[in-house]
């Protein structure tokens, strides 16, 4: 089915109420075959829609959103030859289709294979729930409407990986299938090079570091990743080193080398270890968390919150073989101007005070 990823998105988002909206919509439905034994209505859908997990549409068929002949049902219903089974969600079906749009891109590199670009601040990366358009892929498809080998909603072709949207830095897009394929395998063995500069809150105790823990949804907050041990059996794994670059007293200028990439990867290790990225509001670090308490300071971080209004992480390094002539790719992106006003501002604060 052509909308099942984000069919997928739709599950993952519903939350545990008792409560529904009491407009539902439909956004599946399939009707089962005539010779069909009895099955759990999960475990039929599960090894129908290739891009959910059971655990997602158990979750979606106890909170009341799973139909079966215009009846909600538990998860553990056995479906019968001639059911009709439907998905009832309570936002309304979007078509996912990639649409061109006219949006500025900063280009670093292209060639036919690859394009390298660097994303600015508070642009989406992938239409998503609530950002369906306006994305970095839709302005990717805008910039190669001509190119007839490109089909924005292949997913043989595009994003490789992604960044945040409040993340600034470097992304790169294959253009061709073979490219993703390649490229993906060097993500996926980690052979790619990728570095961050953050400023994060309090004066790091070492000048380098490794944080290890694994990263897995936070049952408290699902829009917020957290950190588990190791040996928990819980999340993926997931590896971030950090090396101090600038020293601020209140906080400190990172650099965050991965070895896995992970969701909030580096938003959440930092959180861990006590040390949250500066103005990030999803892990914490939009309060006032190192310093004094005068007024003047409070001041202080708060016109520093407005010259930075987000997380103060950028994507500065970007570093991988090039599908197709083998040749090392290695691109270096400056700091945006909002971070360097902001680490500027922060070098004036503690002459000031020195």
């Amino acid at each position: 089915m052509a909308n099942e990823e984000l069919i997928d998105k739709d599950i993952e988002e519903i939350e545990d109420s008792e409560e529904q909206d009491s407009q539902l919509y439909e956004h599946i439905r399939m009707v089962v075959d005539h010779g069909q034994v009895p099955l759990r209505v999960d475990k039929y859908m599960f090894e129908r829609l290739q891009h959910s997990s059971r655990n997602r549409i158990q979750k979606a068929a106890d909170s009341g959103y799973v139909h079966v002949n215009d009846h909600p049902v538990k998860s553990n219903y056995k479906v019968r030859p001639f059911d009709v089974i439907t998905l009832m969600l309570d936002r309304p079906h979007f078509d996912t289709s990639i649409k061109a749009e006219n949006i500025p891109l900063n280009i670093v590199y292209e060639d036919k294979q690859v394009i390298v670009v660097n994303k600015p601040a508070g642009l989406v990366v992938h239409p998503g729930c609530g950002n369906f358009t306006g994305t970095l892929v839709n302005a990717i498809a805008y910039y190669l409407r001509e190119l007839p080998s490109y089909d924005p909603n292949d997913p043989q072709v595009g994003l490789v990986h992604r960044i945040d949207k409040d993340t600034s830095g470097l992304l790169v897009i294959a253009k061709t299938p073979d490219a993703k394929t390649k490229l993906g395998a060097q993500f996926f063995n980690k052979t790619t090079h990728r570095s961050y500069n953050a400023l994060v809150w309090g004066n790091m105790a070492e000048e380098d570091g490794r944080i290890e823990g694994n990263i897995s949804r936070d049952p408290k907050d699902r829009l917020r990743m957290t950190v588990f041990p190791p040996d928990s059996g819980i999340g993926k794994s997931a590896v971030t080193h950090y090396k101090v670059i600038e020293r601020f007293g209140y906080v400190t200028l990172v650099e965050c080398i991965l070895e896995t990439g992970r969701t909030h990867q580096i938003r959440a290790h930092m959180k861990h270890i006590g040390h949250p990225l500066f103005n990030d509001e999803r892990y914490g670090g939009s309060e006032i968390l190192r310093g004094e308490r005068s007024g003047s300071y409070k001041q202080f971080i708060q016109n520093c919150f407005k010259l930075c209004p987000r997380q103060a992480l950028h994507a500065r390094t970007l570093g991988f073989v090039h599908p197709e002539t083998g040749k090392q790719m290695d691109f270096t992106s400056s700091l945006p101007d909002d971070m360097q006003q902001l680490i500027e501002k922060w070098r004036t604060y503690i002459k000031g005070i020195n």
